[in-house]
């Protein structure tokens, strides 16, 4: 019995795991801005990070954020070629409302992830915050 109670358990804590780290799969490759992903955040933790898979090549990014406001101090930017990008943000994003636009170096480039440092910032009703990340998919590399 207890050894059953054992795997229940570990069971619960691995789907647990798993289900924080599901990736964001792309599989729209239209012009425009696409939602990438979102992720709930709390008071407790300060960075995230979302794995961007399948249609992944953008030339901008930008954070909504819905329930509470945070401050979003810095990203970054791991791309497919293994290369990396730093951006300090340092910036504050008001409930619905989106941070500035961050440009990716190089243009057009497939993302593998997003790491982002932010503080949740106070509220009247102590509530997590819903960060939605939006990318924007300029086509540059197609031809007409």
């Amino acid at each position: 019995m207890k050894n059953l109670l054992m795997i229940a358990l570990f069971s619960v804590g691995t789907f647990g795991a798993a289900n924080a780290q599901t990736p964001a799969v792309m599989v729209s490759d239209k012009t425009g801005w696409h939602e990438i992903a979102e992720k709930t955040v709390d008071f407790q933790k300060e960075s995230d990070e979302i794995v961007v898979m399948g249609a992944d090549r953008f030339a901008s990014i930008k954070f909504k954020v819905e329930d509470a406001p945070i401050y979003l101090t810095s990203l970054e930017i791991y791309y497919e070629s293994g290369d990396n990008q730093k951006v300090d943000v340092n910036m504050p994003v008001q409930l619905k409302g989106f941070s500035r636009v961050i440009d990716l170096n190089g243009g057009e480039r497939s993302l593998k992830k997003i790491v982002f440092v932010y503080k949740t910032l106070p509220n009247r009703k102590d509530t997590k915050a819903e960060i939605e990340v939006y990318g924007l998919k300029t086509n540059s590399d197609k031809k007409k």
